[in-house]
C-alpha cells in the first residue's frame, strides 16, 4: 500500500480495506464542513478534501490490483504470494493479504486452512477446509487434504487415549515394582514413525497448494 497515502486518511501501514473506507469517511465528513469555513481554513479544508479523495481512490485501485492478483512483487496472483509466504513460513504476512480479500471463494479457505494447520490451530483448520470443499466439490487436493487432516484428528486423539492408559500403567508400576516392555516405552518409537509420517503426508498436501 502507498504509505503517503495511508498517512493522508491517518493510517499505518499493513491497513484494511475497512479501515481504509473508514477513515476515508470520516474525514470526508469533517472537512466536507469545513471547507465553508472562512479565509484560509476553508481553503485548506478544500485541498485535503481534495487530497483525500484521489489517496483513497488510489488505495481502493491497490485492493482491487491485489485481490485480481496483478502487480504483486511480480508473482502473478495473490494467491501464489501468499502460498510463497506460506512456503516460507512467514504466516503473519501471509495472514494479513489473505484479511484483505472482500471476496472469499474456494481456494481462499483452503489457503486460511493451511495457514491455521501451521499455526496448529487443528480444529479451525478442519472448518476452512469443509467450507472449501462446499465452495469446490471437484477439487480433489481439498477432499485429500480433508481426509489426512481427519486421520491426523483421529491419531491425536488415540495418542492421548494411549497416553492415559500409560500413565495409569506407571502409576501401577511404581506400586508393585514389575515393568513391561510397552509400559517402559517399547512401542514409542513405532508410534512417533507413525505421526511424523501422516504429519509429512499432510504437510505434503498443504504444500501442494505452492505449486
Amino acid at each position: 500500500m502507498n504509505k503517503h497515502n495511508l498517512e493522508l486518511l491517518g493510517l499505518e501501514e499493513g491497513a484494511t480495506r475497512e479501515q481504509v473506507e473508514e477513515a476515508y469517511s470520516s474525514l470526508k465528513a469533517k472537512l466536507s464542513e469545513d471547507r465553508f469555513l472562512d479565509g484560509e481554513a476553508g481553503n485548506e479544508a478544500a485541498r485535503r478534501l481534495t487530497k483525500i479523495k484521489v489517496a483513497y481512490d488510489e488505495l481502493l485501485s491497490e485492493f482491487a490490483e491485489l485481490e485480481r492478483g496483478d502487480g504483486i512483487d511480480g508473482e502473478g496472483s495473490a494467491y501464489a504470494k501468499v502460498e510463497e509466504l506460506i512456503k516460507s513460513g512467514d504466516l503473519a504476512e501471509a495472514q494479513r493479504i489473505l484479511d484483505m480479500f472482500n471476496e472469499r471463494g474456494a481456494q481462499w479457505h483452503y489457503l486460511q486452512s493451511v495457514v491455521f494447520y501451521r499455526k496448529n490451530w487443528i480444529n479451525e483448520s478442519k472448518k476452512q477446509l469443509e467450507i472449501a470443499m462446499r465452495l469446490d466439490g471437484e477439487n480433489q487436493k481439498y477432499k485429500e487434504a480433508y481426509e489426512k487432516l481427519n486421520e491426523k484428528i483421529k491419531y491425536d486423539a488415540s495418542r492421548q487415549g494411549a497416553n492415559a492408559e500409560n500413565n495409569s500403567a506407571y502409576r501401577a508400576q511404581d506400586m508393585n515394582g514389575a515393568y513391561s516392555d510397552n509400559q517402559m516405552g517399547g512401542s514409542f518409537c513405532a508410534s512417533c514413525a507413525e505421526c511424523c509420517a501422516l504429519n509429512a503426508c499432510i504437510n505434503c498436501l498443504c504444500n501442494g497448494c505452492c505449486r
